[in-house]
């Protein structure tokens, strides 16, 4: 008899880790992870800093406001929360990062989870970022108070990928970006509200006409509020 797959297990090192699983306890996330298909484990990045106060940060180097969290403290932490033979990737959840996306979502989804850092005060010592590896993630061009609600964002993002957690296998891949497009629009009953109608497309059965209106519709909505994804998808104007 073959093992039960382990399931995905995401370690996040923050200080304040009574943030989790927040709204990761709800809804799609929050019963897979009642029902054993990823695991959580929040760690506070203060238990393995030294010292009667057991600061974390200091004052930057070069001068300049605010503080940066120490490379021993937050290095200890990650070596604290990797076992050996840990094979997931380290993720440092920064305004500075490369974007997240769809793509890289799926890919974590695939792996065996993730152990995610997340960034307070000004940010964190070059030399820990280089020293353990860590990729560096946005999830928008704004800055937040610290990574923790990216962090989220990253993981609801990639647990509804796990195998079971959404109830149809489809739902997962006709969505914006899958593709390379934003999605198409939805209706549902009633057929007409306040003047309007839903799209006589969708009600004549034809599934190939409705392919070709999805796909249309997509097309158009990507060019019109995302050009940047109607180039790479090699739309015309």
């Amino acid at each position: 008899m073959n093992a039960p797959a382990a399931p995905w297990q995401a370690t996040i090192l923050t200080l304040y880790p009574e943030m989790f699983p927040g709204p990761l306890g709800q809804s799609l996330s929050g019963r897979a992870l009642a029902e054993g298909k990823w695991s959580l484990e929040a760690r506070n990045i203060r238990d393995s800093a030294t010292g009667k106060h057991r600061n974390v940060d200091d004052t930057p180097a070069g001068g300049g406001p605010g503080m940066v969290m120490r490379a021993d403290i937050v290095a200890a932490a990650i070596d604290a929360a990797t076992p050996p033979g840990d094979s997931r990737p380290r993720f440092l959840m920064s305004p500075r990062g490369r974007p997240l996306e769809q793509a890289r979502v799926r890919d974590l989804a695939q792996g065996p989870g993730a152990i995610i850092l997340c960034g307070r005060f000004e940010g964190v010592d070059e030399r820990v970022i280089e020293g353990r590896g860590l990729e560096e993630v946005s999830i928008g061009d704004y800055v937040l108070s610290g990574g923790e609600l990216g962090a989220m964002v990253m993981l609801d993002a990639v647990i509804r990928l796990l195998p079971g957690v959404m109830g149809a296998a489809d739902s997962g891949t006709e969505e914006s970006f899958e593709a390379g497009l934003l999605e198409y629009p939805h209706y549902t009953r009633p057929r007409e509200w306040e003047g309007r109608s839903i799209p006589d497309v969708l009600l004549s059965g034809d599934h190939a006409a409705i392919l070709r209106w999805r796909r249309r519709e997509a097309e158009r909505l990507t060019r019109e509020r995302r050009p940047d994804l109607a180039a790479k998808a090699g739309l015309a104007d």
